[in-house]
């Protein structure tokens, strides 16, 4: 997959552009706080749906300007593709090759990225919400359905959470309700659970074998699921059935707790450098290492699976990572395409980049 043209009206502080990308290596280049990010922002959108730095669509508009238009042309297997969104006012307007979507869910899938930021580092530093939010957005690139399946299990469980607080503040609720709710979300959790453990299954080769390449053999990685239910080879029913047992048998604790305290919305995935936890035990440069293998190893999921690799961002990272990490990530493209933020510019040259000036909003070609 190669993303040939990315363009851009009203956007964070672009005013227009259009910023034509290479296969390979591709460097958007300037100072602190120009625009270089909001490229990569505005690409991403379209493969997540929604931006990774904003809350709200509105917070993506030029200051002074009433809405926003992102577009990007690209390859893949099928041959050229265009998407497009909008959004002016609360009005919201999403087009794939020039045909109207019905939402993100149906965008969702059409071009696919990596995005790794220095946030991401709280897949191995942070809490088990940071891991989840790891794997939803892997398996929802490679699964659109799954993204369904996760807003069904969290419309239920808001219900099910409200007829909990009802009890916990010793208010009347229907029993027969938290029941009826309970099972709703174990139908759901049924498909979550099966789509993660898939995914992880899948993941984990390539992580593994990723880890030991940027570490010349030094460092292991292991990647475990932790749910709420017994660890077995289950058909999706059986799955099901074991989160009804798990829902309706802690009852009481959550409605003293006033709050689901089980289920797929708690899950953690572990992850082990050279048999150990890595939030505890790896330093920071594994903890690099670690993050660095999971995105590649993200994109070859994806490649696996669709015979195309996705683009990947990286958004001024690379300049975190010692010599021979980055030397692994530029030395290794193949038919990959990268677009890098770096305030750099030397090092890229030696690989061939395609570069882009940034500066104030506007981005110019070498």
């Amino acid at each position: 997959m190669i993303i040939k043209k990315f363009s851009a009206v009203n956007f964070r502080n672009i005013g227009r552009c259009e910023i034509a990308f290479e296969k390979g290596l591709n460097l958007l280049h300037g100072k602190n706080a120009q625009g270089k990010t909001n490229a990569l922002e505005g690409i991403y959108i379209f493969s997540r749906g929604r931006s990774f730095r904003a809350r709200e669509d509105r917070e993506l508009i030029r200051f002074g300007e009433e809405g926003f238009r992102l577009s990007i042309e690209y390859e893949d297997g099928s041959g050229d593709n265009s998407l497009e969104y909008s959004m002016l006012g609360r009005e919201r307007l999403r087009k794939k090759n020039g045909y109207k979507l019905k939402g993100p869910s149906e965008m969702i899938g059409s071009f696919r990225s990596v995005l790794f930021y220095p946030d991401n580092l709280e897949i191995v530093k942070g809490g088990p919400e940071e891991r989840r939010g790891f794997i939803n957005v892997a398996i929802s690139q490679c699964y659109p359905s799954y993204i369904k399946y996760y807003s069904d299990y969290k419309k239920a469980l808001e219900n099910r959470n409200c007829l909990l607080r009802a009890a916990a503040k010793g208010l009347w609720f229907s029993e027969d309700e938290l029941i009826s709710w309970s099972h709703s979300m174990a139908e759901y959790a049924s498909y979550i659970y099966l789509m993660r453990e898939e995914y992880i299954r899948s993941i984990s080769p390539f992580a593994q074998r990723i880890m030991k390449e940027i570490s010349e053999g030094e460092e292991s990685l292991t990647i475990e699921y932790f749910p709420d239910i017994p660890e077995g080879n289950y058909t999706r029913e059986q799955v099901r059935d074991e989160y009804i047992k798990v829902f309706t048998s802690s009852l009481d604790r959550e409605r003293a707790a006033g709050v689901s305290l089980f289920g797929p919305h708690r899950d953690d995935i572990k992850l082990g450098v050279n048999g150990k936890d890595s939030r505890l035990f790896a330093s920071q440069g594994q903890q690099r290492s670690c993050v660095l293998a999971l995105k590649l190893a993200e994109g070859e999921v994806i490649h696996s699976l669709t015979g195309d690799y996705p683009v990947y961002l990286f958004d001024d990272v690379l300049s975190e990572l010692d010599d021979r990490r980055r030397r692994y990530v530029l030395s290794g493209l193949g038919e990959r395409q990268i677009i890098i933020t770096s305030c750099e510019s030397e090092e890229y040259r030696q690989y061939g980049a395609n570069i882009i000036e940034v500066a104030d909003g506007a981005y110019s070609q070498e």
